[in-house]
């Protein structure tokens, strides 16, 4: 019992060390290059992207003279814009879509969610062209983020289908209780489904506020013809010059873009993990 007790010690500590050993490698390969990132927007431009690591001198002052660059305010703000506004409109749209694919029983029900889920599959590059002639040269929308923005007001396909994954979690029989206290259909989704369905929305709006952050394609195609149009995932474009590129400036300027996605999620993320697990409990 002497000998033996000692070999499970060992065992449990290998263990251990073998278990957070390969916890630390993995975490290391995700937070490495945001180590590096910011370590470089702390450098001399003559220092950046060169065989030293490590910041001779901490120039604090990058993100200083970032945040003053001509636009980027404007970037800033015409981005929250984008995101916040396109984030709500999304969710307002598609919450009532989900619910009636969910819970209502309705003649072609099944071809509506076969034609969400071929709306999911179609390549946004596909219908650019006509997209943009319609919004540019129909309507005279070009050089503006609202060719964006109006159409998410009319829901979003990949949206719908999550949170009508997420809506069939909920069991039949609350909905019915509150149908027998007198509810109708909307007063049933405000009172008793959407406060239920919370980590869903939570999800769904992490994931369009995330897309519509880092969009780049979208502001490309409409707003790169008015400065005053661009965000700050195109906007960082014009820290990159023809002939010489500040890598110290872009990667401060980057931080800046990235922070506050990374903020969002840390305090959103049970949310955001638990709404999408159970989007797949039930088919």
């Amino acid at each position: 019992m002497a000998l033996t007790l000692p070999r499970h010690r060992r065992t449990a500590a290998l263990h251990w060390i073998a278990v957070h050993t390969l916890g630390v490698a993995a975490a290391l390969f995700f937070v490495l290059p945001f180590v590096f990132l910011f370590l470089t927007s702390l450098m001399s431009d003559q220092q950046a992207l060169t065989s030293s690591l490590w910041p001779r001198t901490w120039e604090w002052g990058n993100y200083a003279q970032v945040w003053n660059a001509p636009g980027f305010v404007t970037w800033w703000r015409n981005t929250l814009l984008y995101a916040g506004l396109g984030t709500l409109l999304t969710v307002l749209s598609s919450i009532p879509v989900a619910y009636a694919l969910a819970k209502f029983r309705f003649r072609g029900r099944n071809l509506s969610l076969m034609l969400v889920i071929a709306m999911m599959m179609l390549p946004p590059q596909v219908i650019v062209i006509p997209m943009y002639l319609f919004w540019a040269k129909q309507l005279g929308l070009s050089g503006t983020l609202w060719p964006l923005i109006i159409p998410l007001a009319f829901g979003d396909a990949f949206s719908i289908f999550l949170l009508r994954q997420f809506l069939l979690t909920i069991p039949n029989e609350y909905l019915d209780s509150a149908k027998v206290d007198g509810c109708g259909e909307l007063r049933t989704l405000v009172r008793v489904v959407l406060p239920m369905a919370k980590p869903g929305i939570a999800a769904v709006a992490l994931f369009q506020f995330f897309a519509l952050w880092n969009d780049y394609f979208g502001p490309q195609i409409y707003a790169s013809e008015n400065p005053a149009a661009w965000t700050l995932s195109y906007g960082l474009e014009s820290f990159k010059g023809a002939h010489h590129t500040n890598w110290n400036l872009t990667m401060a300027a980057t931080a800046l873009v990235m922070a506050p996605v990374i903020l969002v999620f840390f305090f959103a993320q049970k949310a955001f993990v638990e709404g999408v697990t159970l989007t797949g409990v039930k088919g």
